[in-house]
């Protein structure tokens, strides 16, 4: 396993950067946060025709550019920086379901389409208490029929295409649980846009009744594909929130040294260093979980579940921690809504708890790692 990247990662990366600060602005953030669809889908589509990032972790067979998650999470990385808004993650973790849960026909048929950018997508999984436990799914599929609800679906009230898990009446646990591909605006499928902290991450509900829906991938074996997608949506989010944490030390220092108190920069300050080498230690401790668990699942490594709670907990706590460092850093201004610290901090709060927080994730650790 690499432990670093390489040169063309890194020239990758620096143009994506470049890319990503010309489209994404705080103006452009702020801008698009206060629309009811969260994104300018004409925007979105012109990022997908020059640069293509929708289909980096897809198969070529599929339209996609044949990537692994070590590039997704590079584009990801990037993308929490500059708060890019825009349903890539939520349309990338659609497609990562398809992946694994479609057959080679349902493949050749879903992704192209994600992977150019003219589908939008998302995957509901989510119930009304948050639960990702597959014990905890509620909503049902009578043959091809979908009754129930979703909760904190990214995206969900714009995408195109929605990746459904549900059960049959009566199955428990792990048995039972299927995939479903809906159309966004199948008849019985009701979206609401749910209030969020994060203006820039719309979450929305979604519910079904009566919803046809068609099946993906063999009925009732859903439990595997589940599994191992959650695995790599939390992977995704922890490399995403590196990526913002890191823009909000970067800016917090970059404050303090412009920042001049009794004639001399408060960047000298003892308390302002403390804080500064805290951020620089928790991040770069969060970054190498991250990389090595986006590593890891390039590699099919065996302890992924364990791998992918480490780098979701070490991430959660290095953003939320550095967002406070942040705001506190700089000083009566990082507690206003002028100032761009709030955007982060929000994110930083909202990806605390998505998809689990790090006392659960902790938790889900030690018991990967427990002998049985």
């Amino acid at each position: 396993m690499r432990f670093s990247f390489s040169a063309e990662q890194e020239e990758f990366r620096t143009s994506l950067r470049r890319a990503l600060e010309a489209r994404s602005p705080t103006k452009e953030v702020r801008r698009l946060m206060a629309t009811d669809a969260g994104f300018d889908r004409d925007g979105w589509r012109k990022l997908n025709q020059e640069l293509g990032l929708t289909g980096i972790h897809i198969p070529e067979a599929y339209g996609g550019q044949g990537f692994g998650f070590g590039e997704l999470a590079i584009v990801l990385e990037e993308m929490g920086r500059s708060l890019l808004c825009a349903p890539y993650f939520s349309t990338t973790l659609a497609a990562t379901a398809i992946l694994n849960a479609g057959t080679e026909e349902q493949k050749k048929a879903l992704l192209p389409g994600l992977a150019d950018g003219t589908v939008t997508a998302t995957f509901a999984f989510q119930e009304e208490n948050g639960s990702m436990d597959p014990s905890g799914i509620g909503l049902t599929a009578t043959g091809s029929k979908l009754n129930g609800s979703k909760s904190f679906v990214l995206d969900g009230h714009t995408a195109d295409l929605i990746v459904v898990v549900a059960r049959r009446p009566g199955s428990k646990g792990d048995e039972g649980l299927s995939f479903f591909t809906v159309a966004g605006d199948a008849p019985g499928l009701a979206r609401r846009k749910l209030k969020a902290m994060d203006e820039t991450r719309k979450l929305a509900q979604l519910t079904f009744k009566g919803v046809e829906a068609k099946p993906l991938g063999r009925e009732g074996a859903g439990a595997g594909p589940f599994a191992k997608t959650l695995q790599q949506a939390i992977v995704c989010l922890a490399n995403e929130m590196v990526g913002g944490a890191d823009r909000l030390r970067e800016d917090a220092l970059a404050y303090v040294k412009m920042r001049m108190q009794f004639g001399r920069s408060i960047a000298s300050f003892q308390t302002t260093k403390n804080k500064a080498a805290d951020m620089l230690a928790e991040v770069e401790l969060a970054k190498s979980a991250a990389y090595y668990a986006a590593a890891a699942l390039d590699e099919a490594d065996n302890d992924m579940p364990a791998l992918a709670s480490l780098a979701k907990a070490a991430a959660a706590e290095a953003y939320l921690q550095t967002a406070i460092h942040a705001v506190q850093m700089h000083g009566g201004i990082g507690f206003t809504w002028d100032n761009d610290t709030h955007l982060w901090f929000k994110r930083a709060k909202s990806s605390e708890i998505l998809f689990g927080d790090a006392n659960q994730h902790r938790e889900k650790m030690i018991q990967a790692w427990t002998p049985s």
